[in-house]
Parts: structure tokens; C-alpha cells; sequence
């Protein structure tokens, strides 16, 4: 892709909105077909070879993000950058959720899913499944 296209959109970010530089960097990359890394959080649920035969729920908290409810995104109050966000425009909730682990689910295997709110950037999720050996 040449330097060209990637700067097309380097002059539409308003000065005093410095926090969106990155939500246009992800649009801008999206648009021109560019590979967006949005990560992957990686967790790990510890399940007794009874929970694993019948299937068992598991509580996952999940760092979002959001827009940061001081500054309302804008990385700053007046002129002084923003104390809470730190003059990222956002901040992180923890979401807690509940899983369903699908029954005789085997020791190392993995559950993916995506992970959407109508606040907050779609989050891919992948949780391992490990089996303890006793039945406790």
C-alpha cells in the first residue's frame, strides 16, 4: 500500500480531539483493507473432571474499553490533560461473564467467541479449559 493512501486521512482529526487519532488509524485501516490487530484476550478456567463431564458456567471478567466518562473522550479538560484517562480519550470496565462450558469438554481445549457491546470495540475472547485431576 503506498504512503499515499495511508496518510489520506492524517488531516480529517480535529486538534482539540487528539483521542480519536487512534479510532481514525483502525477506520483508515479497515477502509483500505489494511489487517486491523485487535488482540486477542487469552484466559484459563480450572474445571474438576465433573464439571468438565457435565458442563459447568464460569464467572470471566473482561477489561473494555470505553470512552472515558471525565472527559467524554477528549484526552483533556480544558487545557490540562485528562487525570483519569491520562489523555487517552479511555477508559477500562470490567465486565464479568458468564461462560458455559459445554459438557465432556476435554483438558486443553480451547472456547472462542467475540464479545459485543453497543459502548464498546468488539473483544475476541479465548478461554482455555484445564482439567484438575481430582473430583473436587
Amino acid at each position: 500500500m503506498s504512503p499515499l493512501f495511508h496518510d489520506c486521512f492524517a488531516d480529517e482529526i480535529a486538534i482539540d480531539f487528539p483521542s480519536v487519532g487512534n479510532v481514525v488509524d483502525r477506520m483508515r485501516d479497515a477502509f483500505l483493507g489494511e489487517p486491523v490487530d485487535t488482540g486477542v484476550l487469552r484466559a484459563e478456567v480450572s474445571l474438576s473432571q465433573r464439571e468438565a463431564l457435565a458442563g459447568h458456567v464460569v464467572s470471566l471478567k473482561v477489561p473494555v474499553r470505553i470512552t472515558c466518562p471525565h472527559c467524554g473522550g477528549r484526552g483533556e479538560t480544558w487545557t490540562e490533560p485528562c487525570t483519569l484517562c491520562l489523555g487517552t480519550g479511555e477508559s477500562v470496565l470490567h465486565q464479568t461473564l458468564r461462560v458455559s462450558v459445554p459438557p465432556r469438554v476435554a483438558d486443553g481445549a480451547c472456547v472462542r467467541f467475540r464479545m459485543k457491546s453497543p459502548d464498546a470495540a468488539s473483544i475476541r475472547v479465548e478461554l482455555r479449559v484445564a482439567i484438575r485431576s481430582s473430583t473436587t
